[in-house]
């Protein structure tokens, strides 16, 4: 039997008019996008977040931080093969990951096959290993009132 771990993640975004949405490596169609020192894309830093987890290594802060000009304005994929990367330097492979986004507008449904296919790439598995899920807050708190995006992500790495 393989050696397996687990991780969760966590993460939220402001909204503001006129930036660029990306969430799970796609580019969103939005008049809004996230508020962030990189490209905001809330879902996979939630990523990021879960596979550090998985090996207790921190959270996405401490291997990239926002106040680092290095990471001003980068492609968030790049975060995400890197900590891929310290994944296998250590011996792992990711096994699966599960990601929920909570975005209220736009709907983001139709973003899913292309997510899911972008992360699979990024993580060397196939696609039937990546869930992303989309819902709304039917109107609830700051997602429902348009404010922010929060993600949560969960990932399996085994040896």
């Amino acid at each position: 039997m393989d050696d397996i771990r687990t991780g969760n993640g966590y993460d939220v975004h402001a909204l503001a008019e006129g930036l660029p949405l990306f969430l799970g490596g796609v580019r969103i169609e939005s008049p809004v996008g996230c508020v962030a020192h990189s490209d905001g894309d809330v879902a996979i830093h939630a990523l990021c977040d879960a596979l550090l987890g998985c090996l207790a290594l921190g959270d996405i802060g401490k291997h990239f931080p926002d106040s680092s000009d290095e990471f001003r304005g980068i492609d968030s994929k790049i975060l995400l093969a890197r900590t891929v990367g310290m994944i296998a330097e250590r011996g792992w492979r990711v096994g699966n990951v599960d990601i929920t986004i909570a975005l209220q507008k736009p709907r983001i449904g139709s973003y899913v096959p292309a997510m899911r296919s972008t992360l699979a790439a990024i993580l060397g598995v196939e696609e039937d290993r990546v869930s992303v899920k989309a819902t709304t807050t039917e109107k609830l708190g700051f997602v429902g009132r348009c404010e922010g995006c929060e993600v949560w992500a969960n990932a399996l790495i085994c040896k």
